[in-house]
């Protein structure tokens, strides 16, 4: 491409073209590495500040651990930013959720942090290390890591992938799915070493959990890449369940997991979209009521089978003159048995709509609250960005969906009412005014004084 300019501005031009395309790579994530032993690193590790590791250099950086590392583990999330170690530790005083991670670091003999590493880095980290090795590859998907056996005579590469983050409007949820991974890495390290296995480990995820505003500031496209990053995540279809030849149940959540009473994390979401292995037999569809059951075996060790119930009904109501559906309840079964039973709030549209709502649980910070019917069981439940339809499903899609949150919001609430206030200390402002009168005579100083007589 020619450029038509003068000598002296075509390459400062030329300098801000080069620097705008790097601003909009900024998808990048943190990367720790450590070993129990010592590695000597590569002198590419000290990279100037806000560089950001690029494919080929991460090749070369992981060069000590590939050769010199008989176990190789590599922790997987599906989120994470380098901010989050400052902000989710600081925020939240004396719960930090990276004490493990931190810890192992500084008692590592060999560590490593890059803060900045390219997510296409990223996308083909886990293909590099198999070619890099004849390793021998173990997936672990359930995180039950006390059982994990590790056959010493071969190399062996360990991916885990770990509980994957709620969606970002409640960091309360990040920290508390942060933290149970940050116990998962503390446990699996502090078994290997109780048992005299040297091992390595990276730590990083696939995407990072918070955008610069430096990237929104370049691009000006806010809702643009927003409505990018939602693409990217939706990443597998919805759940159908069909009687015959028609779809009469549609499901959808980015995250599905919960929490038993016993403080043991399941995560749903693999299971249930992703490489779908729940039953959902036992589903029912009727044009009032519709139950979506969701079966899942051995989700977890400790637990044989675990049964998730969605109860959906359609009603008329007069004041609307139209049919609404409503997710009543959500029932969990254990084992055969009812161990919790939570009551729906606000989730609810017309019966032609589907029903959307971003984050659904136990927290009372949650719009859309599942209130326990029996406080004594103590189950939680995490769902992001739900989208449900029962009735009236046409071409196997969603129909247009009808987000649960209201209108009226907090904020508007409290935006109304200080509103209020202000008019009417305004109005009574302009209603004293006008009520201000003048004398309707006055003292002429060069006439005869005003004599005014008692009886007026």
């Amino acid at each position: 491409m020619t450029c038509l300019y003068s000598a002296a501005p075509a390459p400062l031009l030329c300098t801000l073209a080069v620097l705008f395309q790097t601003s909009l790579s900024v998808g990048h994530v943190p990367m720790l590495l450590w070993s129990s032993q010592r590695l000597q690193w590569n002198p590419y590790a000290a990279l100037h500040e806000g560089h950001i590791v690029s494919a080929q250099e991460l090749t070369v950086l992981l060069q000590p651990f590939t050769q010199n590392s008989r176990n190789l583990i590599l922790f997987l999330q599906d989120m994470l930013s380098v901010d989050d170690f400052t902000y989710l530790s600081e925020s939240y005083g004396n719960k930090n959720p990276f004490q493990n991670v931190q810890e192992v670091l500084q008692s590592s003999p060999s560590s490593l942090v890059l803060p900045a590493v390219d997510c296409e880095a990223i996308r083909y980290l886990r293909s590099f290390l198999q070619e890099s090795e004849d390793w021998n590859l173990i997936n672990i998907t359930n995180l039950n890591v006390s059982q994990l056996e590790v056959n010493t005579r071969k190399p062996n590469l360990l991916v885990i992938q770990l509980h994957p983050l709620v969606s970002g409007l409640n960091e309360i949820s990040t920290l508390e799915a942060i933290a149970e991974n940050d116990k998962i890495i503390g446990r699996l390290t502090m078994d290997l070493q109780e048992r005299g296995i040297n091992f390595s480990v990276i730590y990083t995820a696939v995407k990072p959990s918070r955008i610069s505003r430096r990237a929104v500031v370049v691009r000006e496209l806010r809702r643009q890449l927003m409505a990018t990053e939602e693409e990217d995540s939706l990443s597998y279809s919805p759940l159908n369940v069909t009687t015959g030849n028609d779809t009469c149940i549609l499901f959808y959540a980015s995250n599905f997991s919960l929490k038993t009473s016993s403080s043991v994390f399941i995560d749903l979401t693999n299971a249930t979209f992703v490489t779908p292995t729940v039953d959902t037999s036992s589903s029912e569809c009727s044009d009032s009521n519709t139950t979506l059951s969701l079966k899942y075996t051995r989700p977890v060790n400790g637990i044989s089978s675990l049964e998730i119930r969605f109860l959906m009904t359609n009603k008329f109501y007069e004041v609307s003159a139209r049919n609404w559906s409503t997710l009543d309840s959500i029932e969990i079964v254990q084992d055969g048995e009812e161990f919790a039973k939570f009551k729906v709030s606000v989730i609810s549209a017309p019966a032609e709509y589907s029903s959307h709502c971003q984050l659904v649980g136990t927290s009372n910070l949650y719009p859309a609250r599942l209130i326990p019917s029996d406080e004594t069981k103590n189950w939680d439940v995490f769902i992001s960005r739900l989208q449900i339809q029962g009735f009236n499903i046409e071409n196997n899609q969603f129909s247009y969906a009808s987000d649960c949150t209201g209108f009226f919001t907090p904020g508007i609430w409290m935006g109304l009412v200080t509103s209020i206030v202000l008019l009417w200390i305004l109005a009574y402002g302009i209603h004293m005014i006008m009520q201000l009168t003048t004398n309707s005579r006055f003292d002429d100083p060069k006439g005869p004084s005003l004599s005014v007589p008692q009886t007026e």
